[in-house]
C-alpha cells in the first residue's frame, strides 16, 4: 500500500486549488521548483497524473480532480481539529483587521503597546474578508460593521462617523463655492448609498451625477487625496490624513452611521495572556479615542434623529 505523507497531501490540494504553482508555493514558503518536485513525487508514488502543466499554469487532469474531491474534505477537518492542540506561544499574538483600520488607527498606537510590553510578538494581517476562527490561526480580530457576530465574542470599541472632505487643491479650486450647498461640487462614491443619508441630514440637492464610484474605501479616499472629488470619508480612517493637513472637512457636521468597530474573538482566546494585554490595552485606547472625537473642534451634535444607512 502507498503511504503519502500528509505534508504531500497538503501540498497537493494548495496547488490544486490555486491552480498556479506560483502562488501556491508562495503560501507554503516554499520555492517553485521544490513545490513543483513534490507535485511530481506524488504523482510517481500514485502512478498517475494528476496535473496537465501549461504555460499559463497547471490543471487538474480527471485523475487529480477525483482525487482533490477524496481528499480535500478530510485534510480541511484534520487540520481544524489539530489546530486546537497545537502549542500556542503565549507572548505571541496574530491580530487581524481591514487595511484602513490598520494605517488610520491602529498602527500609530501600536508603539506605546510595544513599549510597555516588549515581550509582546505581534503577527498584524490585514484583509477585508472576515476572519474564519476555525480554519485561520488568528487569535484577535477588529471588524467594522454592526455586530454581534454568531460563534465569537464582539465588544465595542468606538463608533463611527462621516463627513465631506477634500484636499487642499480642490479647495482652491473651488474657491467661492459654498462648502453646504455640495450638490454643486464634484463628488466621489455611491449616489445611493451614503450620500443619500448625508444630504438628507445636512440638506441642500444632491448632483445630477457623480464624478466616480470606487469599489474600496482605500481607492476612494485616495481619489480625494488626489483632488478628484469631494468624498464622504469615515473618520477612523480619515482623520490622520485631516491632522496632517492633507484633507479638509467641508463645514461642520458629522453624520453618525450605525456601523462601529468591534473587538473580535473566539472563545479559545480567553485565557491567551497576549490576548488579554491586547484586549485591555485596546479597550483604553478605545474610551480615548472616543473621549478625543466627542472634543473634535469642528464637531456637532448629533441629530435627534438620523436616517439609517443603506448596506
Amino acid at each position: 500500500m502507498t503511504r503519502i505523507s500528509l505534508d504531500l497531501v497538503r501540498q497537493f490540494v494548495l496547488a490544486a486549488q490555486t491552480g498556479n504553482l506560483s502562488r501556491a508555493a508562495e503560501r507554503a514558503h516554499l520555492t517553485v521548483s521544490a513545490l513543483s518536485h513534490q507535485m511530481r513525487q506524488i504523482e510517481q508514488q500514485l502512478s498517475r497524473k494528476l496535473f496537465d502543466r501549461g504555460p499559463r499554469g497547471v490543471r487538474l487532469t480527471a485523475e487529480g480532480q477525483r482525487l482533490l474531491e477524496a481528499v480535500a474534505p478530510h485534510l480541511e477537518g484534520l487540520e481544524r481539529a489539530l489546530s486546537h492542540y497545537s502549542c500556542r506561544r503565549e507572548e505571541a499574538l496574530t491580530i487581524s483587521t481591514i487595511s484602513g483600520v490598520m494605517s488610520g488607527w491602529l498602527m500609530p498606537r501600536l508603539p506605546g503597546l510595544v513599549a510597555a510590553h516588549p515581550e509582546l510578538e505581534l503577527n498584524l494581517q490585514s484583509s477585508s474578508a472576515l476572519v474564519d476562527f476555525e480554519r485561520e490561526p488568528v487569535d484577535v480580530a477588529l471588524r467594522y460593521g454592526r455586530g454581534p457576530w454568531p460563534g465569537v465574542e464582539s465588544e465595542r470599541l468606538f463608533e463611527e462617523w462621516i463627513a465631506p472632505v477634500a484636499a487642499p487643491a480642490l479647495l482652491e479650486r473651488m474657491r467661492g463655492a459654498d462648502p453646504n450647498q455640495l450638490g454643486a461640487w464634484p463628488l466621489l462614491g455611491d449616489p445611493s448609498k451614503r450620500w443619500l443619508d448625508w444630504f438628507a441630514y445636512a440638506g441642500g440637492t444632491p448632483p445630477a451625477r457623480y464624478v466616480a464610484q470606487f469599489d474600496t474605501t482605500d481607492a476612494l479616499q485616495r481619489a480625494a487625496l488626489e483632488g478628484m472629488g469631494v468624498a464622504l470619508a469615515r473618520m477612523v480612517m480619515a482623520r490622520p490624513l485631516i491632522e496632517a493637513g492633507l484633507l479638509r472637512v467641508l463645514g461642520e457636521r458629522y453624520l453618525p452611521i450605525p456601523e462601529a468597530y468591534f473587538l473580535v474573538y473566539p472563545q479559545r482566546s480567553r485565557e491567551h495572556a497576549g490576548m488579554r494585554v491586547f484586549r485591555a490595552w485596546v479597550h483604553a485606547e478605545a474610551a480615548d479615542y472616543r473621549a478625543s472625537m466627542a472634543h473634535m473642534p469642528t464637531h456637532s451634535a448629533a441629530p435627534a434623529a438620523v436616517p439609517e444607512a443603506c448596506d
